[in-house]
């Protein structure tokens, strides 16, 4: 477990007015709040709270700590999080593996989505980046279908984790390409990517906040990018339904929610003060060289997100008999 504080500092975010005196009344936890993250430092879970702790802090005046709870694709932080007190205190940046997918691919899993989770704020959604090494075996959507049909099972794709948002995109595009490849699970994005720089595996679908260093970095190679419009951060990297398969969509998102059962008035008054950190030209600046788009808005608006999301993937795990 890893902890990261962000001290608040900023006198002018902290002299604007709210717009809404009512929000702005609501009185918000007296003590440290933790913002859980169910992967290890260095992902796009991670950076994204991150981005949002440091502004929070200035904002609420009071430290918001960055707490790393890895394992099992984010489940056991989504676990941890029901467990906690519905007073504010603790928040998770959750995402498309913990939240969407899980419910699908474990029977056992102990927690609801719909019943166990307060929405708060859609984060961002960004695309995956097919990836590989600087040098690496491919630089087309087709040559990498290619490989995989010349060694079926034995081109391995590495993802955060079993269940996670790479190892989707995988399944799905296998389903699409007809084709078979070998999914290596690792406990995170940063020790995958390190692999993957070093040759030890193929490829990835990995997410765009956690691939741009690579990428900006000459140690690896976007191949494509799997939502339906290419990222305005990657204008030249085609989408895959550019590269022979329409309707492919596979992005990763990040939100923040809380326990089941937060007061009403204490959700209004974060989501406003998330929306207006997510404003901030900084914060704006930031997110989209990551490819993060479409954050922001109600929590009702999440919340109607999240369901959508939990209908499609679980289309994918049954469709492509994903087992964990």
């Amino acid at each position: 477990m890893q902890r990261r504080t962000f001290i608040g500092a900023g006198a002018a975010l902290l002299a604007t007015p709210l717009a809404t005196p009512w929000v702005h009344a609501q009185a918000l936890p007296s003590g440290p709040i933790r913002i859980i993250v169910g992967f290890p430092p260095g992902g796009g879970t991670d950076v994204m709270a991150r981005v949002l702790a440091e502004k929070l802090s200035a904002l609420w005046r009071t430290s918001v700590i960055v707490e790393n709870r890895p394992g099992a694709a984010g489940v056991v932080a989504a676990e941890y999080t029901v467990r906690q007190p519905a007073d504010g205190t603790t928040l998770l940046m959750t995402n498309i593996s913990n939240h969407a997918i899980a419910p699908s691919l474990y029977p056992k899993i102990s927690y609801s989505v719909e019943k166990d989770f307060t929405p708060l704020m859609l984060v961002g959604v960004t695309p995956n980046l097919l990836i590989c090494r600087a040098g690496g075996p491919a630089r087309t959507v087709q040559d990498v279908v290619a490989l995989c049909r010349s060694q079926p099972g034995k081109i391995t794709f590495g993802s955060s984790g079993t269940g996670a948002a790479q190892h989707l995109a995988l399944e799905m595009f296998k389903l699409r390409a007809g084709v078979d490849a070998l999914h290596v699970p690792y406990r995170g994005s940063a020790p995958m990517l390190t692999d993957l720089v070093g040759g030890q595996i193929d490829f990835s679908f990995e997410t765009m906040t956690s691939a741009t260093p690579q990428i900006r970095g000459g140690k690896a190679v976007a191949i494509a990018q799997t939502r339906l419009h290419r990222a305005a951060s990657f204008p030249d990297v085609p989408t895959l339904a550019e590269s022979g398969f329409p309707g492919f969509d596979a992005g990763t998102w990040y939100g923040l929610v809380g326990p089941a059962r937060m007061p009403a008035a204490l959700v209004a008054r974060m989501n406003t003060d998330m929306n207006r950190v997510m404003a901030m030209p900084d914060v704006a600046q930031r997110l989209a060289g990551f490819g993060a788009e479409d954050g922001g808005g109600s929590a009702a608006h999440f919340g109607e997100f999240i369901n959508a999301e939990c209908v499609k993937w679980a289309r994918i795990v049954k469709e492509a008999n994903v087992k964990v």
